[in-house]
């Protein structure tokens, strides 16, 4: 069986805090809260790429929202 590898985000400087990714044997992307890590996401990469374009939209639109 082969084990998850999770990568920190960048954007998750120290050890709490951080959101973790991992690529499936299925082609899926895992995704998990630190403070949560037994709660996981499953998602594909279009979805998680829109969602990610979306967050830096509004960020750039409304930068006291998320920062």
């Amino acid at each position: 069986m082969r084990s998850t590898h999770w990568q920190k985000s960048t954007y998750s400087p120290d050890g709490s805090n951080c959101v973790n990714l991992a690529a499936a044997p299925s082609g899926h992307l895992l995704l998990r809260e630190s403070d949560d890590p037994a709660t996981i996401l499953t998602t594909t990469p279009t979805p998680l790429r829109s969602l990610i374009q979306a967050l830096k939209t509004a960020a750039a639109t409304s930068p006291s929202t998320f920062g």
